[in-house]
């Protein structure tokens, strides 16, 4: 397929090594299963199916006892690494074994739902853009600020131009990488890849998405993946 010469060498990047502790279940919240599969192995193959991603680095806990009975855990293209307690450390690992990478790619391991027109038209940041980006929705609904400990509605917060952070978040692995290392060496607080490069100074691209790219995080999230799972599966055989 053509698609996959128009893009540089973009290597994903999937941090798994969290216990999905809001899941209240007996593993990580990433090996429950969906329509049959793990909700990590969805996620790996949606990025896997798209000929732009030549290799994926998944960081894992160093107590991990499940990712190994995986069928995906053979794929040649998946290289494993140990994760951190947070995000950012398990980024930072998988940014050590992909230096040869012009592009890394960071994917939520709960969102099982990318479809692959949204992940082709983050790609082509490639082409146009030296920051990145990242997949995004617009805000639709009433915001709130909440009074500081409370639950009481401080006040209503107005949502132009507000928008929820999705993921794939896309960026060149050299300024990822920097700005990772500065922001957690002065002790930025970085909630996900681009608030690195905000931290920085950088204005990452903000890419519409779907707004079906949901992240499983709650026991209800997990009737709906399988949802738009199906229709999604349903769509790509039609």
């Amino acid at each position: 397929m053509n698609i996959a010469v128009s893009f540089p060498h973009v290597i994903a990047i999937v941090p798994a090594a969290g216990i999905g502790s809001r899941m209240q279940s007996e593993c990580p919240k990433q090996y429950l299963a969906i329509n049959g599969k793990t909700i990590l192995e969805h996620t790996l193959d949606s990025l896997l199916a798209h000929p732009a991603i030549r290799r994926i680095i998944v960081a894992i806990s160093p107590s991990d006892r499940f990712f190994a009975s995986l069928p995906v855990a053979g794929d040649p293209r998946i290289r494993v690494v140990v994760g951190g307690q947070e995000r950012a450390d398990s980024v930072l690992s998988g940014l050590q074994v992909a230096s040869d990478a012009a592009w890394v790619l960071v994917h939520d391991a709960a969102r099982p739902c990318l479809h692959p027109d949204d992940l082709t038209q983050l790609l082509m940041l490639t082409e146009t853009s030296r920051v990145g980006g990242i997949l995004a929705a617009p805000v639709r609904d009433t915001m709130k600020r909440g009074e500081p400990g409370r639950e009481t509605i401080a006040h209503t917060v107005e949502r132009q131009d507000l928008w929820h952070a999705l993921t794939p978040q896309l960026f060149p692995q050299a300024l990822l990488r920097d700005c990772l290392v500065r922001a957690l060496g002065e002790g930025a607080t970085i909630t996900d890849e681009a608030s690195a490069l905000e931290y920085c100074g950088y204005h990452p691209e903000l890419i519409p998405g779907r707004s079906d790219n949901i992240k499983v995080t709650r026991p209800e999230d997990l009737a709906l993946a399988a949802f738009y799972l199906t229709h999604l599966h349903n769509e790509e055989s039609a």
